[in-house]
């Protein structure tokens, strides 16, 4: 099994990256592969609305000039996804919202294919405004038949400054425990998926 996050924020050892691998240390303890995949490396933009990928139905988008596709690709790969984001004047960052749209929209032309993954939406936040962003990524999920997981809390990070969300405790502990019920779930859908097969 494998989980990918993709991690929206400009910065790529940020809080939010320090909360998707306290996630990633629980799935690594069920022995669960994880790869985060950091956003800011390269510059996406959102759906320009050209209709390919309803058209041509080949699990990509037409727009073939940043990784996108690359991106795809590693969901579908994936069993779970976790989408990463600062809050960015009460939204996730326009990264996060280009791969929302990008990904979203080729999911939906192939007949909703990241169905029954599982996803979380990771977010950090400096003060408000995280709901919103924690909305908007959860809303990708559920539009595409997706299961979320949840934790103990929405799955929030507080900090401003690199680190800062380290003293956030409870919202570390709601990540361990997003990453405890991530496991189990996958667990279950494997199971799932074994016993129809048989």
């Amino acid at each position: 099994m494998k989980v990918v996050a993709f991690n929206a924020s400009a910065r790529p050892d940020g809080n939010t990256a320090i909360l998707i691998n306290e996630v990633f240390k629980e799935l690594q303890k069920k022995k669960i592969d994880t790869e985060l995949v950091n956003l800011s490396t390269e510059k996406i933009g959102g759906c320009i609305a050209c209709g390919k990928c309803f058209e041509l139905k080949n699990k990509k988008c037409a727009v073939t000039s940043d990784p996108v596709n690359e991106y795809i690709k590693k969901m579908l790969q994936a069993d779970g996804i976790i989408i990463g984001s600062p809050t960015y004047f009460a939204d996730c960052t326009a990264g996060a919202k280009a791969l929302i749209e990008r990904a979203g929209m080729v999911s939906r032309a192939n007949n909703n294919m990241l169905a029954r993954k599982a996803g979380a939406a990771v977010v950090s936040v400096r003060r408000a405004g995280a709901i919103h962003a924690f909305d908007t990524i959860n809303h990708f999920f559920t539009i595409g038949e997706m299961i979320i997981v949840g934790s103990l809390y929405w799955n929030i990070g507080i900090g401003r400054q690199i680190g800062e969300v380290e003293k956030d405790e409870e919202g570390i502990n709601t990540m361990k425990m997003l990453g405890v019920n991530m496991a189990w779930l996958l667990e279950k859908i494997c199971e799932q998926e074994k016993n129809h097969e048989e």
